[in-house]
């Protein structure tokens, strides 16, 4: 049977299985504290940010798994901290829950990269991202073009404490805004395929029809296909525009059953590229932003996906 110093061990290990450095390395220490890894994107990111990370052999690479849950998040960050990393990487599903703790970080002397997804404080060193606003914007202009100025839109969001979402539907309901024929209604995904899927059974089972459809991530929209097949509903009849452009969804576009991705880029090399520069010694801006585009059939061949 276990003792108790035994389980307090076990538990510390599924919390935080993979913050591991050796003592007295010389290397220094990226740690990344991301939201989760049951999301394809946020899996993605992390393991660009380790290829990019695994060309330097000065650096070591870190990284956790909150699965969803901010205090887990926040505890593994904690954790980081008293491991003195050297750079620090989060992405956060809570811009407010988790200011007090990257402040903490950032106060130690932890160089801190917001990546992605944004912080409702300035103690930290540079965030990295894209334009969120014009994303949502992007995929406005696109559906009410096809449109025609007229029909009804589903909003799939994302998580809802998370910056990312409330910029992204800012940007594509300012672009709805123009176009009195149009009407939109929204349902909330999470960015998980699983929970889309969810969402777009109890719409279409409750009599719900729509012309177009904007999500928020591909990831969404891969949970919304099989949904409108088994209600007998072809995915290529409907407008549908997702955000990251995933090999996936690349396929889906050229298969004619999406209509299109906004690129949307992990900011694995950039956020290495940053800490290099940190670790040397030099200024950063407190703001890189990333470029995004439209990608449809038009486009598609050319366009390399992010993961």
């Amino acid at each position: 049977m276990f003792n108790g110093r035994l389980v307090t061990l076990f538990v510390l290990f599924l919390l935080f299985p993979l913050e591991l450095h050796a003592e007295g390395s010389s290397k220094a220490v990226i740690a990344f504290a991301q939201d989760t890894l049951k999301n394809d994107f946020r899996k993605a990111q992390v393991m660009a940010v380790k290829d990019a990370a695994d060309r330097h052999p000065q650096l070591k690479f870190v990284y956790s798994d909150a699965q969803g849950k901010t205090s887990l998040l926040i505890r593994q960050i904690e954790r980081f901290i008293a491991q003195q990393v050297e750079i620090l990487i989060v992405g956060t599903n809570d811009e407010q829950a988790v200011v007090p703790v990257i402040s903490k970080a950032h106060e130690a002397g932890i160089k801190v990269i917001v990546l992605d997804r944004g912080v409702k404080t300035e103690k930290y060193t540079t965030f990295i991202n894209s334009d969120n606003v014009e994303i949502g914007a992007i995929g406005g202009r696109y559906i009410a073009k096809a449109l025609n100025g007229k029909g009804k839109v589903l909003l799939f969001e994302g998580i809802q404490t998370a910056d990312v979402t409330q910029l992204r539907s800012k940007g594509f309901l300012q672009e709805m805004a123009g176009y009195p024929e149009i009407s939109v209604i929204k349902r909330t995904g999470n960015y998980l395929r699983k929970d889309a899927l969810v969402e777009m059974e109890k719409l279409l089972a409750g009599g719900e029809r729509v012309d177009a459809i904007f999500a928020e991530s591909d990831s969404m929209l891969s949970g919304v296909r099989p949904v409108l097949r088994k209600y007998g509903i072809d995915p290529a009849s409907i407008i549908m525009v997702g955000c990251d452009y995933t090999s996936e969804a690349r396929d889906a576009i050229v298969a004619g059953t999406q209509t299109g991705s906004v690129l949307f880029p992990l900011g694995g090399e950039e956020s290495v590229a940053a800490a290099l520069e940190l670790l040397a010694g030099k200024e950063l801006p407190k703001h890189i932003v990333n470029p995004v585009k439209l990608v449809t059939q038009e486009n598609v061949q050319a366009v390399r996906p992010i993961f």
